[in-house]
């Protein structure tokens, strides 16, 4: 059964359509929407199949299909997938739970290159489920491929429990960073990067 998402029950009425807003105000004004895309373009190969998990409003998921990377996009949240199809038309994007992500059961066989979950996605699952959300998008990628997973250390998710969960999830821990451009690790950073990867075949 479903459960419902941190994002569901513990972000205020109308918190989609301001994060909407806010995302649509911030390309008006030119703002740089791009990093997350620009570091997973880096470790890819030219015209990789790309999960953005946890897309949104769909930025990720457009930056690299802008890169020629071939993105299919998943969220739970059907008000932001509707604005990501509005703002993204020809982009693949579907509403699903992480964690119980089964993409080839919705006509999405082929396995990813590469996942990408930007945002705070995995601090917004529902309650418990971190675990098999990993599982979940480990399955999605190919042997060797990345993972890669940003989030705040400061939204109630320890670093310690993601790297057991990935580990449980059978993802190794291959790197960290502070940004998504980057800057080195250090254990006071309030944001954490980390690139994950499943172990060769």
């Amino acid at each position: 059964m479903q459960q419902a998402t941190r994002w569901a029950t513990e972000t205020a009425p109308g918190h989609s359509q301001w994060y909407v807003d806010r995302f649509r105000r911030l390309a008006a004004e030119g703002a740089d929407l791009a990093g997350e895309a620009r570091l997973v373009d880096a470790i890819v190969a030219p015209g990789a199949r790309i999960l953005d998990a946890g897309c949104g409003t769909g930025r990720v998921a457009a930056a690299l299909s802008v890169r020629g990377h071939r993105v299919v996009g998943v969220d739970a949240d059907p008000l932001l997938i509707e604005a990501a199809r509005n703002d993204h038309p020809g982009l693949t994007l579907l509403i699903a739970d992480l964690a119980e992500l089964d993409l080839p059961a919705a006509g999405q066989p082929d396995p990813f290159d590469a996942v990408v979950v930007a945002g705070n996605v995995m601090p917004y699952v529902a309650p418990g489920t971190e675990a098999a959300v990993l599982t979940r998008l480990a399955a999605h990628v190919r042997p060797d491929g990345p993972v890669v997973v940003g989030f705040g250390t400061d939204r109630g998710y320890s670093l310690a429990d993601f790297d057991a969960h990935a580990d449980a999830a059978g993802l190794l821990v291959e790197q960290r960073f502070a940004t998504w451009d980057l800057r080195p690790w250090r254990a006071d950073a309030d944001f954490a990067v980390t690139i994950l990867r499943r172990p060769p075949a």
